[in-house]
This record gives structure tokens, sequence and C-alpha cells, in this order.
């Protein structure tokens, strides 16, 4: 769903900074060779994530949902000396793609793949986080927000994508319609929930950045 015209959405992108050049291929082989490539951040939203992340200069950056590595890498533009950034996701078939990618950018050696179930994963991850990307599947963002909170440095950042689901959380729910319901849910807690504070960016399909008080 576009928000905006395509027109202004072009507009927009053309005035923000230039898509660097490995993403930029990134983005091109993900729609020459991957499935669904609308779930790639893309330009405009990726230099939004890139800008976030060197406001926050984080040390530690937690991926929940890592695709083929685009935000990832967008993220990892932020990352203080000698940081991390840890991205987990489930489809084993992505993983070299990813590899490939993070191999070929300056931030190699600080880019830790874990593949598996997230819920798992998290916990074992003994580390305090400042930056939290949220990007999986909807049915979990409940979860995966009361498993990190804990985890984050005071004043840290947690976005969560696609909030908007397609313009689905203003729309008549069908009962059986699960992620929409727990989106919804979900916007919600983050409004509501005293520990962080929250504004709601209608950034391509909703990034919602809530902070840590």
């Amino acid at each position: 769903m576009h928000f905006i015209s395509e027109e202004l959405e072009e507009y927009v992108a053309q005035h923000s900074g230039n898509e660097p050049e490995l993403l930029a291929l990134l983005n091109k082989e993900t729609h020459q060779k991957i499935l669904q490539p609308r779930m790639l951040s893309g330009h405009f939203q990726g230099r939004v994530l890139s800008m976030l992340s060197k406001l926050v200069k984080p040390r530690h950056i937690l991926e929940i949902g890592t695709y083929t590595g685009y935000a990832t890498l967008c993220l990892a533009e932020g990352l203080q000396e000698g940081g991390t950034l840890d991205t987990i996701d489930n489809n084993e078939e992505l993983a070299d793609f990813q590899k490939k990618y993070f191999d070929r950018s300056e931030w190699k050696g600080q880019i830790i793949q874990h593949l598996g179930n997230a819920l798992d994963i998290i916990p074992q991850l003994n580390k305090k986080f400042d930056l939290v990307f949220i990007d999986a599947d909807k049915e979990n963002y409940i979860n995966y927000f009361h498993m990190v909170l804990p985890m984050m440095n005071r004043g840290g950042i947690i976005l969560s994508d696609n909030v908007l689901w397609s313009g689905k959380v203003i729309e008549p729910v069908k009962q059986n319609d699960k992620s929409t319901l727990v989106l919804l849910e979900y916007n919600k807690l983050l409004k509501d929930d005293p520990r962080v504070e929250t504004v709601l960016l209608p950034v391509r399909d909703g990034l919602t950045v809530s902070r840590v008080v």
C-alpha cells in the first residue's frame, strides 16, 4: 500500500541520502532472485534506519528478522567502533545470501548471524542493547517486545516495522486475522507502556520508534 503517491515517494527518496553502492547491488539481486522482495526495507526506509542508528551511536544492536540483510547493513552504519550487531532469522536458505553481502561490507567482523527461532536465541545473548529492530513474524511482536525490553540500556531505542500493516489497522478485522489483531494490541501496548515513549512514523508500512525511559 502507498500512503502517499508514488511520485511523492520518488521525490522523497531523491531528496534523502543516496543509496550506498553495496546496498543498491543487494537491492537489485534481492528483486532478481528472492521471493517477496517487497519485504526489503529499500532506499528511503534504509536511510531512515541509518540515520536513527547514527543518532543513537549504539554499541550493541539486535535485529529480529534479517531477510536479505539490507536493513542490517543500514543499522550497522551507526555502530560504535568495536560494536556488534546480532541479527536473527529462521530462513536457512537466505543465510549464504546475507553473508555474501555482510562479508563485502566494512562491518564484516561485527555482524553476527543467528539461524533459528528468535524466542530461543534472544535469551542466550548476554548483552545490553542500545538499538533493537523488530521486523519478523507479527504474531510474536508482543513476545519480542517483552523479551528485549529488560535487555535494553536506558535511553535505548526499539524500532518496530510494518505497524500499519498495509492499512489493515484501521479497517474492520476478521477474527482469524491474527497478525492484524496482534499488531493492534502491540500498537496500543507501545502507546500505553510507561517504560517507553513512542512515536509511530508513517514511513512505508509504518515504523514505530520507542525510547526506553
